[in-house]
């Protein structure tokens, strides 16, 4: 049953950047810290992890002439993550019984 679970997303930080990225298109780093109320450095650490994993991409850019940096989930990104919470909720289920 444990074998189905992710490690990449044992981390609340990691769970909740690619939750982010499965609901929205992209998001930018300075709206990911925001919203998870995270540093700079720590959110820069767990993407890292993700993108090592290639679950996530990294879109750089500059809007005028500032750096812009997006992130998307990839499709192996989403097939994971999917997989990862079908076994958190058969986990749950199976703790109703």
């Amino acid at each position: 049953m444990l074998h189905n679970f992710d490690k990449a997303f044992e981390n609340r930080i990691r769970l909740q950047v690619m939750s982010v990225l499965a609901a929205n298109e992209s998001y930018d780093f300075n709206s990911l810290k925001d919203l998870l109320d995270v540093t700079d450095g720590n959110l820069a650490s767990h993407l890292k992890a993700l993108e090592k994993e290639e679950y996530i991409t990294v879109i750089k850019s500059f809007l005028g002439r500032k750096p812009n940096t997006r992130y998307k989930a990839s499709a192996a990104g989403i097939a994971a993550f999917k997989k990862h919470l079908e076994a958190l909720e058969n986990l749950i289920k199976q703790q109703k019984l």
